[in-house]
């Protein structure tokens, strides 16, 4: 039976409990002191005797209650320890200040194949020299990778003050959705693809056909279009939405970097490598998705590399000489003319089909009417919130320079355009004057005053209708080249006294 006797604190009061227990013959197995609460527990303590022994604690000068409790505090923290170390999938284990075991998860003892208490790590891991080092460095170090039973982990520790560690064994994959999670943006499938004109309405329709599809994906379009937001969400309305999604940027680093950033490093690659070596980005995303920006940047080297991974799902890291095997999929993206590399020699053919299985072209913002003034107003907002200023507006004024301008940089520029107009604009009203495309043709035009977005949206569609006639004349031609019926164009090229036969 387990007892909670509560008293006011003094001097030899807890010798007085103990003492009337001790006059029973009573066995304890444990005593927490709390002050100014005692909790013991005593195996044998019966009823009966507990009822003559409550009203003689409590005679004891200070005493306050006594009380029957399922368990003593420390018992119950123990066991919700365990409960907690239990319920997680990694292995752990802790370890004291000297590197022994002090305990263990389920998850570990499955993965060493028995109990590891009161072991060094170093015998866990057969490296003595990696324990000397954690004790070294105060049980602080990047992670390190180790082997347990022919398994590859990285090695993250915690140090708890003066009484040794936390160590916790991830799998790689289990990094790369730590590293995925830093760079989600809380949108689901393509809700971060705004917009609802034809050409985004077609990709969009085409993406969720292809996105469940189990095999290599192009995505084409130029700089600035959103090719990674609509890698992201192919991945995440994938089979594979709950494992990693990561991304390289094969334009950004040079070739012997972002081989191993891709593929990683073994023990003692190249001068300054990582001590134990240091997985890559195909380990991280194991189970999941690899996106590969830029793929036209590509050096040759790495793209038979690349075309290997392809054939096999297997790869050597730098340095190294075991195969690895995963299974990833690979999703990639370019600005450039693949097709015409290829006959140039500058890209391989059979890695070009390979990588062609599924393709998407993106469209360019100029192409997307309406969708221009949606997105620029949502960047404002979002431009707005950033920058902790009362929210602005667009003037109808910057409707036809912001739906007339060729957008050479995309999506990406016209965010850039709307920062740069909601940090410097004095007013909540942002004018022509305030956008960087000020100065352009289209934006010189518009000297009249707009009074509704009506009013920009019919200047603008008869100024381009005006210049499209002439090359286009008749309305099917022209419907053909604007992506709409015959029909709608013949109202409008007599709406605006346009049309030759009127």
């Amino acid at each position: 039976m387990r007892i909670h006797v509560s008293f006011i604190d003094r001097v030899g009061i807890t010798q007085e409990v103990l003492a009337l227990l001790g006059a029973r013959n009573l066995n304890l197995d444990a005593v927490e002191m709390v002050p100014p609460n005692v909790y013991i527990d005593a195996p044998t303590l019966s009823p009966q005797v507990l009822e003559e022994l409550h009203h003689a604690l409590l005679s004891v000068r200070g005493v306050q209650a006594v009380t029957v409790v399922d368990m003593l505090p420390g018992q119950r923290r123990h066991l919700q320890l365990e409960a907690l170390l239990a319920a997680m999938a990694d292995p752990v284990l802790a370890l004291d200040s000297a590197g022994r075991v002090l305990l263990a998860n389920p998850a570990l003892i499955a993965l060493y194949g028995r109990d590891p208490r009161d072991e060094f790590l170093g015998q866990l891991l057969g490296d003595d020299e990696l324990l000397a080092i954690l004790i070294e460095q105060g049980f602080r170090l990047p992670l390190r990778e180790v082997l347990i039973n022919g398994q590859t982990l990285l090695l993250d520790a915690t140090p708890i003050t003066d009484a040794g560690a936390l160590v916790t064994l991830y799998p790689p994959n289990r990094m790369g959705e730590r590293l995925a999670a830093l760079h989600h943006d809380h949108a689901e499938g393509f809700d971060s693809l705004l917009g609802e004109s034809p050409p985004i309405r077609t990709l969009k329709t085409r993406a969720l056909r292809v996105a469940a599809l189990d095999a290599p994906l192009l995505i084409q379009g130029e700089t600035g279009t959103g090719k990674e937001l609509v890698a992201r969400g192919c991945h995440a309305i994938s089979a594979r939405h709950s494992a990693p999604f990561l991304a390289l940027n094969c334009a950004a680093l040079p070739e012997n970097l972002a081989e191993s950033e891709l593929f990683g490093y073994a023990p003692g690659a190249f001068t300054g490598a990582q001590r134990g070596g240091k997985p890559g980005l195909m380990e991280l995303a194991n189970q999941g998705t690899v996106f590969l920006d830029e793929i036209g940047e590509m050096s040759p080297y790495l793209q038979a590399k690349l075309l290997r991974f392809l054939n096999d799902g297997s790869f050597r890291r730098v340095g190294g000489d075991r195969e690895v095997k995963v299974d990833v999929r690979i999703l990639s993206a370019t600005h450039r003319n693949l097709q015409k590399m290829v006959a140039e020699g500058t890209f391989r053919e059979d890695l070009y089909y390979r990588l062609n299985v599924l393709s998407l072209e993106v469209p360019p913002l100029r192409e997307r009417g309406q969708d221009i003034l949606m997105l620029a107003r949502y960047f404002m907002q979002q431009a707005c919130t950033q920058i902790q200023r009362p929210l602005c507006r667009l003037a109808p004024g910057t409707y036809p320079a912001l739906l007339g301008n060729r957008w050479p940089g995309n999506v990406r520029q016209l965010q850039n355009v709307i920062f740069r107009a909601a940090a410097i604009c004095e007013s909540t009203l942002v004018d022509i004057g305030d956008l960087d495309i000020a100065g352009t043709s289209v934006a010189r035009q518009s000297d009249i005053e707009i009074d509704s977005l009506e009013q920009a949206v019919e200047g603008f569609e008869k100024a381009l209708l005006e210049k499209l006639y002439v090359n286009y004349p008749s309305t099917r031609q022209l419907a053909a080249r604007l992506q709409t019926s015959h029909t709608a164009i013949a109202h409008r090229l007599r709406k605006y006294g346009l049309y030759k036969d009127a």
